[in-house]
């Protein structure tokens, strides 16, 4: 039988692109939110930035750069980015979609991904111990120099995560400007 967390990961990337429909049909879009909305999909496009350019999947436990506060950087920042979509799209629908997607989808692969890198990284339970799963800490696990590189920011093509994000921007401000006529 098949588990729930495999089949989370399965739709994960195909129900965006339901939601992404969903998305700009409910979407009632102003100047203020997107503006104010726009500041938080820049936060989350950063920390996944700079997540995305420390991870070398497989390899390596990632622990230094946004790894340090949080042991899950790049799904933290995927939640702030679709705060700040349900922010510009001024959709109280939207915001309880996109909650209710976090919760049945990325929780469980999140816990999935955990027990994977428990197995893989024997170090991973003392990292695990150290930094809190979700919810940053203010202050570092420890100093450990960046190891942040384009190169991998580039191999794991986080640049989509922008090119969406500008042309999901777009086609509010084109939702706007026909709504606004």
């Amino acid at each position: 039988m098949t588990s729930w967390v495999t089949i989370a990961r399965r739709i994960r990337v195909p129900s965006g692109f339901v939601l992404a429909g969903l998305y700009l049909w409910l979407a009632k879009p102003t100047v203020r939110s997107m503006a104010f909305g726009a500041v938080f999909l820049l936060a989350g496009l950063l920390i996944r930035g700079a997540a995305s350019g420390h991870l070398r999947k497989n390899e390596q436990l990632a622990t230094t750069g946004p790894y340090a506060y949080t042991r899950n950087p790049l799904y933290l920042g995927s939640l702030i980015m679709a705060v700040g979509f349900a922010v510009a799209a001024k959709s109280f629908w939207i915001g309880l979609i996109m909650i209710a997607m976090f919760a049945a989808i990325y929780v469980p692969v999140i816990r999935a991904e955990e027990s994977h890198l428990a197995q893989q990284f024997p170090e991973f339970a003392d990292y695990a111990r150290q930094v809190p799963r979700f919810i940053p800490r203010l202050s570092r696990r420890r100093r450990a120099p960046s190891s942040f590189t384009w190169e991998l920011y580039w191999k794991h093509r986080e640049y989509n995560a922008v090119l969406g994000s500008l042309a999901i921007m777009t086609v509010l401000v084109a939702k706007l400007l026909w709504i606004s006529r």
